[in-house]
Order: structure tokens, then sequence, then C-alpha cells
């Protein structure tokens, strides 16, 4: 294998290891050792045209190979993965028989870049939208981009727990509990969800099973805490209403603006995807934003968790609210949402 390709691997395995994924983390390791020109696979991996971890191949290959095992398709692969304890040599056999044998399929799916819905981030962004929702004392207008199958626009039907502090519904089938370094955020105040609508340029329906599919085969298969959220979230997809499109992160702000409303705040809020965006686009949004907020109204927020400029291994969420247009850093976190640090 080629070295970059090798590096790119090796790059991910190590991400794998700190985000608590041991088995992800030897499957990209062992992969570089099995793929050769042989399989339609390999060779594609190999020579692979674009930046292979600006494109997530590793990640794209994963995803592959865990589709199978989800779908039932591979009976074999199913035995060496997450619950079922394999070792080293088994689970080299049984990938590389799997390439070979689904060749066809796991070529195809290189074609689509990785995209998962990770549920864990509400418990960053709740504390922030009760933020919002204290200091307007407004219904909020919901506008999310990155949405992917927009199971975050649903964060108020989910339980949290920070510490000894807690919030939601106690029913609630998804629950979400991370670590919290310091003092617990602020929960206080009543959320008022006017409007949910979010944006994709691949936008995932929940509804259809070969995209509920493809949206749990980019989870890690032995992070069981993750999978089990994301299937309880899509169960209440079901229940509570929402607008998911297909469309430019910077049109889509443009619209939200278009249609505020004098007896509400518009929030615009995104996670994990503001580095995914071409450079035109983050500047479109904005100036659009800076440029409707100045402008007086109707207050305007967004609500952002997303990689600390520092490049640090953390997020950091962020609040800018308008008419005053000043910044805030609320907290650190985890870029799953495995941990918070509230800073205000």
């Amino acid at each position: 294998m080629t070295t970059h390709i090798s590096a790119h691997f090796e790059k991910q395995a190590q991400a794998c290891d700190r985000m608590g994924s041991p088995f992800t983390a030897q499957l990209c390791r062992l992969l570089p050792e099995i793929l050769d020109r042989e399989t339609a696979t390999g060779a594609r991996v190999l020579g692979w045209p674009g930046e292979a971890g600006e494109d997530a191949l590793a990640l794209r290959l994963c995803g592959g190979l865990h589709a199978l095992v989800l779908a039932g398709e591979d009976v074999a692969l199913a035995g060496v993965y997450p619950p079922n304890a394999a070792s080293p040599e088994a689970l080299r056999k049984a990938v590389s028989a799997a390439i070979a044998r689904h060749d066809e399929c796991l070529c195809a799916n290189l074609d689509s870049a990785p995209q998962t819905n990770e549920i864990g981030r509400s418990a960053m962004l709740l504390p922030g939208f009760l933020q919002i929702a204290r200091e307007t004392g407004l219904p909020l207008d919901l506008y999310e981009i990155g949405s992917s199958a927009g199971l975050n626009l649903l964060f108020d039907r989910f339980h949290y727990r920070y510490g000894d502090s807690v919030w939601g519904d106690p029913a609630s089938p998804v629950r979400l509990a991370p670590e919290t370094r310091g003092a617990a955020p602020d929960l206080s105040g009543v959320l008022d969800i006017a409007t949910r609508q979010g944006s994709d340029i691949a936008p995932i329906d929940v509804s259809r099973d070969d995209q509920r599919l493809r949206l749990t085969s980019y989870v890690w298969a032995d992070q069981e805490a993750r999978l089990s959220r994301l299937r309880a979230a899509m169960e209440l997809a079901n229940e509570t209403p929402f607008a998911l499109e297909k469309a430019d992160a910077a049109d889509f702000v443009d619209a939200a603006l278009a249609a505020r409303r004098p007896d509400r705040v518009t929030v615009l809020f995104h996670s994990i995807m503001w580095q995914y965006l071409h450079h035109e686009t983050r500047a479109r949004i904005e100036t659009a934003l800076e440029t409707a907020g100045r402008a007086g109204g109707p207050p305007i927020a967004w609500l952002r968790m997303e990689p600390s400029d520092t490049n640090e291994p953390f997020a950091l969420v962020s609040l800018t609210l308008w008419p005053t247009g000043k910044r805030r850093d609320l907290a650190r976190c985890d870029f799953h949402g495995r941990w918070i640090e509230w800073l205000l």
C-alpha cells in the first residue's frame, strides 16, 4: 500500500483509539495489510485520487464493512464483529474474505462520504438553547445546517443528566449523561420550540430502511451506547414533526433569515460540520448573519459546536446573539459528546 494511504489509515486508527473504539482502530490498522490491487475495492483505495484524510477514506470502507454485518449479508464477518471477540488472525481472514465476496458492493460504497448524526452532541448544545431561551424569553425557530437525518432537531425530546442535574422527559428512550467537568451547566428556563427545520447536501430519510442502515453503519461497531442512542432517536423521529431539505447551507440560512418573525428568536445551529463547508459558503453565512443582526428586528442566535481554532483535542460550544453580536464560548467538550466543561 502506498505510504500516504497507509499513513491515513494509521491516523484514523489513532483517532479511534482516542475516541474509545479499539475495534475500529484495529480494523484501520489491519486493512492496509489486506488490501491489494486484485480486488476493485483494493485498487480503488490504493489509487485514491483525492485527499484521503479530507475524504475520510478509511471510514468509508469501515462503514461499508459494518453495513454488511448490520444487514446480515455476511455471517462469517458478523462472527468476528462486536460483541463477538476474535483473534487478530480470525479478523484478518474474515475481513479479507468479505472484501472478496462483496467487492462490487464495497467498491460502490466508497462513492459516498461517511455521514453520521451524533446524538451525544445534543447534550453539548442543550445548555446553549436554554441560554438563548432565558436571554430572549421568546419561542425558538430552529434552523440546523449539516443536519444529516435531522435527529438533533429533536433534542428537547431527550433526557439529560449532568452530574446531579437533570433535564427532560424521564421516560425518553434517548438518555444522555456526559461526564461533567467542573460545575454543571445552568438548566433553568423554559424551552418553547416553534419551528424545527434542517438542511443537508445529502439528507437522510430515516423512514427508509436503506437510509437507516446507511446512517447506522458509520457508527463504530464496538460503541453500543452510540448505536443504542441512534436507534432510539430514529424511533422518536416518527413521533415529532420536523422539516429536512436538500439545500446549500448558505441558501438555507438566507431563507431562514428572510422568514424571521417578530415574536420569535431565529436560531441557527450546527455541530462538527463547519470545517467541511467551502470558504465562500462560510463567508456568505457569516455576512448574512451579521448584516441581518445589525439591521435590527427580532433577535438572531448562532449556536455552534465546532473544533477549537487552536487545534486542541476538544470542541467549543459558542453562542453569538444579536443585536449585540458578541460571541461567547459557553463550553469545551468532546467531539462525540462524552464530556462537557461549562465555562460560564
